[in-house]
């Protein structure tokens, strides 16, 4: 990566303006300051023409490559005035992998008529190339970054090895239970082995067609109490970025859910979060919810959480993982944007062995042509991995299952499959709940 070492006045010098008693010709300059809106149209227009005259992409020359990149995002929250008719902006575009590049702008000129002076790459998935400094003279240069961290929090980038042992206990049962049970299977991202498998009774494996599951059925009766499941798994699994789709998208992906409901409330929201946007595409649109559900909700285990309830997480803006999912997959099929669930277990980073918290769940939606992952609990919960999460699932994680209302034979009395990482045990109709445990060795 080339780092220019010119000197720049940002934003920040602005506050001097703020010190001692100002003149009429000082408060008039600072009326006369472009709006932060005008920045965000001049920038917007720089990155449309350069796109039409370059068959929809934006080029950036890096290195001895040519980046080609569409938009994603204007940070609204960077845009700022340098000085008379100088100005800052920070965006992000995308390149035909789906890698996501932070580029930072200057400006020079009058609101409809600004030029770029200067383009540089900041960070590549929320990576930095280089950090601002600030000098004794109040100007700030770039400082390249030495070892720009590839061990971001909770994060394993490329490929994770591991063994996973899938573990329950039944409760105490007084009469016949049924037991559905996720099979972890190999996909493009994931390999998977069973190395082992403890179950207490006879088994029968059945599939959920639409969606491509497998599960384990099992009746059990009153001698099959406090018996224990054990499946053990070796997963090689690989970093997960936009990938192309096969075949026509299905239908069913703009589709409500029973507990991801479309229109109504949720079409309001995704249009009053994507204003302004009307022209640009899905990715941009898409990135506007995903920043939209970030900076309105909180990840909060209280209330009726934990069943993905979309109507629960847009009046609360509380949930865990699956509320932050399902609200963002209710939006994005209510604006004709293609979204889809999956849930699995997040594999610790900073240590080789031990327990899991819990199950976690991610989506995905469809534009330019590719699935995008994402992951909008993690980029809540650290903000500072908000963009790698858009577009990218660490490969330190194991998918067990796809969708939601699940239809499967035998089927719940209850109903299709709301959505199945745990054990589902239902008795009578009834769904009980029993002992469960995740953990995992790499190495192993």
């Amino acid at each position: 990566m080339k780092i220019t070492h010119s000197y720049f006045i940002l934003f920040f010098f602005l506050l001097l303006a703020c010190q001692g008693k100002k003149s009429k010709e000082e408060v008039s300059n600072i009326q006369k300051r472009v709006s932060i809106a005008e920045i965000e149209a001049g920038i917007k227009a720089y990155i449309d023409a350069e796109t039409a005259d370059n068959d929809g992409y934006f080029l950036i020359n890096e290195e001895n490559k040519k980046l080609r990149l569409k938009l994603v995002r204007v940070h609204t929250e960077y845009l700022s005035n340098l000085g008379p008719s100088k100005h800052f902006a920070c965006v992000d575009l995308a390149d035909e992998k789906g890698d996501v590049y932070d580029v930072d702008f200057f400006l020079e000129g009058e609101p409809g008529a600004m030029k770029v002076t200067e383009t540089s790459l900041h960070k590549l998935n929320g990576k930095p190339f280089y950090t601002w400094k600030q000098l004794l003279d109040k100007t700030w240069r770039r400082v390249p970054v030495e070892t720009a961290s590839s061990d971001l929090l909770g994060v394993v980038e490329l490929e994770d090895t591991f063994e996973f042992t899938y573990y329950a206990q039944m409760p105490e049962l007084k009469q016949k239970a049924e037991v559905w049970i996720p099979i972890a299977q190999t996909d493009d991202f994931q390999t998977i082995t069973v190395k082992s498998m403890k179950l207490p009774a006879q088994e029968k494996v059945i599939e959920d067609k639409e969606n491509g599951n497998k599960i384990i059925y099992m009746a059990m009766g009153p001698e099959h109490s406090n018996s224990e499941i054990e499946i053990i798994y070796q997963v090689k699994r690989r970093e997960k970025g936009p990938y192309d789709a096969r075949g026509k998208v299905d239908q069913k992906y703009l589709e409500p859910n029973l507990l991801m409901p479309i229109g109504g409330q949720f079409e309001e929201i995704a249009l009053e979060a994507t204003q302004g946007k009307e022209n640009d595409g899905d990715l941009v649109k898409a990135r506007a919810l995903y920043d939209y559900i970030i900076d309105n909700m909180r990840y909060m285990k209280f209330g009726d959480y934990g069943r993905g309830d979309a109507v629960y997480a847009c009046d609360t803006k509380t949930g865990n993982c699956t509320e932050f999912h399902s609200f963002f997959i209710s939006l994005a099929r209510s604006i004709g944007i293609p979204s889809r669930f999956a849930i699995g277990a997040s594999i610790p980073s900073d240590r080789n062995e031990g327990g899991i918290d819990g199950y976690h769940c991610w989506a995905e939606f469809y534009a330019e042509g590719k699935w995008w992952p994402v992951d909008i609990s993690e980029g809540n919960k650290y903000t500072a991995l908000a963009t790698y999460y858009f577009g990218r699932h660490p490969a330190n994680r194991i998918e067990l299952s796809k969708g939601r209302d699940l239809k499967v034979d035998p089927s719940p009395s209850s109903g299709p499959i709301n959505f199945i990482a745990y054990p589902l045990v239902e008795v009578n109709g009834e769904i009980i709940y029993p002992k469960v445990g995740f953990s995992f060795t790499r190495g192993a």
